[in-house]
């Protein structure tokens, strides 16, 4: 009989890992056979989130240059290197546009077909349409995988888990709302992926509260503005009199920052990682008592991202430091992190504060920030919105790219330590990963239209008197009230609460998990762990419900992506595996 590896999940992470198989089988596996069974209701390549069966004015959140599903030689593998086009190279399109998400679903369809064709002709491919429901079998045998509408398993030698993004099932506080909602006869619309959202409860001209400012906010504005008939004539909205009116706020209160509109000019990189590298991160986990992400992780990663900020800073722009760069930066080596010391160095090393770097102070924009009225915010906050916009698309600003190269950076180093929490995530994402800026210009259309209406920082939801009521503490007192709510957000990927029936059988099982309900895999393959620490034999898994989770199934060029690692470690295990039990 031939071996069977089931992948379950067919978006990008299995046609990376498709990828790095083919990359390896010529010298791991041979002319062996293999069957591989990928098993998703969505189509292989995109999957679910990427499939081209979308809205053509989704948009990704990256510009063209910087998606790419293929190794280089930054990337630290065993295996082989096989490089191979980004999406704008593939697409002929401008590396600075910001690509629909058709043509990257389009762009993941061309990478699956191209990977299934650079398997040895041993291995074959098998896409079963199906949602996986259940997966069975001991340890020390052949695994068995349950489809939906199907009496009998797939068996499997292996399985990995490559489900992506998962859907959940409503926490205390969302059942609670959706009651209340039943109740009232209103409308709540929970945490969900914005393309997959009815929309269609959300009526022309009425009031509905937002909660959540990132980027699923994004995909809701432009689903009831363009995708509702209105347009854009330069910087002005015209209506088409079907939009409701979006009243959204936050914790922060303020939209992720924009993309930066520019690229490196040539100039001397920071030199990373400098302080939160693999030596410190070896001395984290090799702590007897573990170690406190906001006592001995974040210190770290603020003098990283800072040393990354000033090194630019004298490097371009030293007509704004008051010292040489050599004596700043042997002093800043001396400097304990997050010290009153180091804060001294600065202030006397970078005279205008606009150029010193408060990490504290970017994640609460509008701490201290007062309005006596809601109209007075939203003056205030185009106003935020207009200066974020005009700093991250000017080079003379160039520090904050040396800071996403940082971000970059922690981010491919904090993978190892598995489970840190989802406020650095939410962090980095913030930072690194916000919208791109013409829409954010968009945004600021809607607003002069009245169409969207800012609530400030803080923002809480109450319920009563048969309305959704939003406060917030940018506007003391003032309150909105609404028969619509959206969560714009995603569900968190928590075992425990996840729809997927495959995962939450794992979870009633005993599997290991992280505090936060993540699933623990071992770091080194991705293989999943058990309540002991033991890794499971035959079960690997891959992606944001693990510990594992890393960066995005595809990422920047050239950046030693942490998820290429991850998948190339785990390719060679399922071969290594096959290879030990052939004849």
């Amino acid at each position: 009989m031939t071996p069977a590896l089931v992948i379950v999940g067919a978006g990008p992470r299995a046609t990376g890992l498709i990828e790095r198989i083919a990359a390896n089988a010529p010298s791991l596996y041979g002319s062996s056979r293999l069957d591989i069974h990928l098993v998703d209701p969505y189509p292989p390549g995109p999957g679910r989130i990427w499939r081209e069966e979308q809205s053509p004015l989704l948009w990704m959140n990256s510009h063209a240059r910087d998606v790419t599903m293929f190794t280089d030689d930054t990337v630290e593998v065993a295996g082989p290197v096989r490089p191979g086009p980004a999406l704008h190279e593939w697409a002929g399109v401008d590396g600075e546009a910001f690509a629909g998400r058709r043509r990257q679903g389009a762009y993941l369809s061309w990478v699956y077909e191209k990977s299934v064709a650079a398997l040895p002709p041993g291995i074959a491919v098998h896409h079963h349409p199906r949602r996986a429901l259940r997966l069975t079998g001991p340890p020390g045998a052949p695994q068995e995988v349950w489809l939906e509408g199907v009496d009998h398993p797939l068996s499997a030698d292996l399985v990995i888990l490559a489900q992506g993004h998962l859907d959940a099932e409503l926490d205390d506080e969302q059942r609670h709302l959706r009651r209340y909602a039943r109740r009232h006869g209103l409308v709540h619309l929970p945490p969900d992926f914005t393309a997959d959202t009815d929309l269609s409860a959300l009526e022309g001209g009425e009031p509905v509260l937002v909660r959540g400012f990132g980027l699923a906010f994004v995909d809701l504005m432009v689903l009831l503005t363009e995708g509702r008939g209105g347009r854009y004539e330069g910087d002005t909205y015209v209506p088409s009199g079907r939009e409701p009116v979006l009243y959204v706020g936050s914790r922060r209160g303020v939209p992720y920052h924009s993309k930066i509109g520019y690229i490196w000019d040539g100039g001397e990189r920071p030199p990373l990682p400098r302080y939160l590298g693999p030596a410190q991160i070896d001395e984290l986990l090799a702590r007897p008592d573990g170690y406190d992400f906001a006592r001995d992780v974040w210190p770290l990663i603020e003098k990283e991202l800072g040393f990354a900020h000033y090194h630019r800073l004298f490097a371009a722009h030293p007509e704004r430091t008051a010292t040489a760069w050599r004596d700043f930066d042997e002093k800043y080596a001396a400097c304990p992190p997050g010290s009153p010391e180091l804060a001294v160095l600065v202030s006397s090393a970078v005279p205008d504060p606009a150029d010193r770097l408060d990490l504290t102070a970017l994640d609460h924009p509008l701490d201290g920030v007062r309005h006596t009225s809601y109209e007075g915010l939203q003056e205030g906050l185009r106003a935020y919105i207009t200066a974020d916009l005009a700093r991250r698309h000017d080079p003379a600003h160039s520090a904050d790219l040396a800071v996403f190269l940082g971000l970059l950076s922690v981010y491919g180093q904090l993978v190892r330590l598995g489970d840190i929490g989802p406020w650095w995530h939410g962090y980095f994402s913030y930072l690194a990963s916000g919208p791109p800026g013409p829409r954010l210009r968009q945004l600021l259309a809607l607003s002069r239209a009245g169409v969207v209406r800012f609530l400030g920082a803080g923002m809480t939801v109450e319920t009563g008197g048969g309305v959704f009521r939003a406060r917030g503490a940018t506007v003391p007192g003032a309150s909105v009230e609404a028969r619509a709510l959206v969560e714009a957000r995603l569900p968190q990927p928590t075992l425990a609460r996840t729809r997927d029936p495959l995962l939450r059988a794992l979870h009633a099982e005993g599997v290991a998990e992280t505090p936060d309900g993540l699933l623990s895999v071992d770091p080194a393959d991705g293989r999943v762990r058990d309540r002991s620490g033991t890794p499971h034999p035959r079960r690997f898994a891959l992606g944001p419900h693990t510990d594992a989770r890393g960066a995005g199934a595809f990422t920047r060029p050239r950046t030693n992506s942490p998820s290429f690692r991850q998948n190339d470690a785990t390719a060679r295990a399922v071969l290594a595996f096959f290879a030990e039990a052939a004849p």
